[in-house]
């Protein structure tokens, strides 16, 4: 048999076999990982229980400065002092082993690192679900941590049970619900844009940068079409951007605003989202939900046109991050300006 008969042969089989090693080093890379968190849980819990057994909170410190010091001789630095009061924090978080076990396999040491200083159970479990559902790698998900993810998010102005029980949802289903999808506000920092700039500029730019966009808006958006032309009794209309959101199965319609949000916006769009249901919608889709992004917005104007009702959302964007001292007592007030208005 001749080279050439011989080679194509062998590259379709070395390729293959290639794939079922790498599926195996992946295979065993999940297992270790789940084993080591597992391992850490365990040694925080015990060492949690040897400091409740002498009943001196005080000799907490002296027993892990000490543990530290004869581990890292025999087992090296992955037991420090600062590693061992990190797998005491994550064994006070997760006390139930059933759950920790589900979580070491679905989550790397690292991304368990980034949620135990999260001080909100509610706040967690968000982020826990969102991360799997989303598949964040660790540097994201501690981006989307220090963005403040959870308090741009609308659910976290829902009452609490609405919360628990969309998560749940989310878990046990992998279903979610557009309060879990939807943001406010959203960073467009990454645009670049300067002091003035236009409509078209922010359209434009966002274009360029729809990659970016679609990671701020998260990663089930699908693009679909700039700029739209629908027509409705000879007039022509432009929608300026169209996304699918894939798990809420259905069209997304973003229109951009430079300045303040006014009334006329909610006739504009719900003119859009009734054209899209009557002549784009197939069937076992849900009905299109319409985002208004604008620069800023009146939360009066927001609640008296009862937006919601028309699956509309609104939403501010920021071209330049804030500061996030400001913008976290900004958002917190608002949560709480929201739950104080469903408790009247």
């Amino acid at each position: 048999m001749s080279k050439k008969e011989f080679f194509p042969t062998v590259n379709p089989l070395f390729k293959e076999i290639r794939e079922l090693i790498e599926q195996s080093r992946q295979q065993v890379a999940v297992t270790v990982n789940s084993a080591m968190s597992m391992l850490y849980w365990q040694v925080g819990k015990r060492i949690n229980e040897e400091v409740l057994n002498l009943e001196r909170a005080d000799y907490g410190e002296q027993i892990v400065q000490t543990l530290s010091a004869q581990l890292t001789t025999e087992f090296g630095k992955g037991f420090s002092k600062r590693n061992l009061f990190n797998m005491l924090r994550f064994a006070e978080v997760f006390p139930e082993k059933e759950i920790v076990y589900t979580l070491c396999k679905q989550l790397s040491w690292s991304h368990l690192l980034a949620i135990i200083p999260l001080q909100e159970p509610l706040k967690r479990n968000f982020y826990i679900e969102m991360c799997k559902l989303e598949k964040w790698s660790v540097r994201t998900f501690q981006e989307r941590i220090n963005s403040m993810l959870y308090e741009r998010t609308a659910i976290s102005k829902k009452p609490e049970q609405t919360i628990i029980n969309d998560l749940e949802f989310l878990k046990n289903q992998q279903l979610i619900s557009p309060d879990l999808v939807f943001r406010d506000p959203y960073f467009l920092d990454f645009l670049g844009l300067k002091d003035t700039y236009s409509e078209k500029d922010l359209e434009a730019s966002i274009l360029v940068e729809l990659q970016k966009f679609i990671i701020e808006l998260g990663s089930d958006f699908a693009f679909m079409a700039r700029q739209k032309r629908i027509t409705i009794d000879n007039d022509d209309y432009y929608i300026d951007l169209l996304f699918y959101h894939r798990r809420l199965k259905c069209l997304v319609v973003i229109d951009l605003k430079l300045g303040k949000f006014e009334a006329a916006y909610k006739g504009q769009m719900e003119l859009y989202l009734r054209w899209l249901e009557k002549y784009e919608g197939i069937e076992g889709e849900n009905l299109p939900i319409g985002l208004i992004l604008c620069a800023s917005k009146n939360q009066e104007h927001i609640e008296l046109l009862q937006l919601e009702k028309s699956n509309i959302k609104v939403a501010e964007y920021l071209t330049q991050l804030p500061d996030m001292k400001w913008l976290e007592q900004r958002l917190h007030q608002a949560i709480e300006m929201a739950k104080n208005k469903l408790s009247s």
